[in-house]
């Protein structure tokens, strides 16, 4: 097969991996759809609000995986000589997961707001970054109890690793860190739009930073 149409095939195989929602066919096999329940969104968070932790970790095991073996894909299969530079197949197909992640072609387009699916694909590609994803999503959560302004400035901290610890040449890596960062802050409007509002739901349970009554 030419290379440009591998790659397309590739990146088109990554987006119907990503429309493979995990908590929409975890859910299936419990007979609910949690994007009638909470949120309403089909993600890890308000899996776990709606149907406990063992489920939630379930989804999220599925979600990174799609990441993770779209990532591997691109790089396992695609053309091997100078068209593209390195790795750049694989981060497009990671993020072509995360695309079918929130718009789900088997599930209505309506899916969840990428961030598992994404943290996947790191994991594979960048993985000595993901720490530091991790730990700024850490930090936020326990200090504000706000999982969606956690997980935004989580992802956009990526952007400032792309450029000033990856390599100077890596242009797919940083590519992929303002592509990520984008799609997060839109996935997360919402919450965004809530908090500035004053109506955004806390984890009260995790936030260590609250007044003492």
């Amino acid at each position: 097969m030419p290379a440009p149409l591998l790659c397309v095939a590739l990146i088109l195989v990554a987006y119907l991996l990503g429309s493979l929602s995990g908590s929409l066919l975890l859910g299936r096999l419990r007979g609910v759809d949690i994007r009638t329940q909470g949120s309403g969104n089909a993600g890890g968070t308000n899996a776990l609000r709606t149907q406990g932790w063992k489920f939630a970790l379930g989804v999220v095991l599925v979600d990174v995986g799609k990441g993770a073996l779209a990532a591997w894909l691109g790089m396992r299969f695609g053309p091997t000589d100078d068209a593209l530079p390195p790795n750049a197949l694989a981060y497009a197909t990671a993020f072509a997961a995360a695309i079918g992640h929130v718009w789900p072609l088997w599930h209505g387009f309506r899916g969840g707001k990428g961030v598992g699916t994404l943290l996947g694909g790191l994991l594979v590609l960048w993985p000595t970054a993901v720490p530091w994803l991790l730990l700024v999503w850490l930090l936020v959560l326990v200090a504000s109890g706000y999982v969606g302004l956690a997980s935004v400035i989580a992802v956009a901290c990526v952007v400032p690793l792309a450029w000033f610890i990856g390599a100077e040449a890596d242009h797919a890596r940083r590519l992929f860190a303002c592509t990520a960062a984008l799609l997060v802050l839109f996935t997360h409007r919402g919450n965004l739009q809530r908090l500035h509002a004053g109506s955004e739901s806390r984890f009260e349970r995790v936030r260590l930073l609250r007044k003492r009554t």
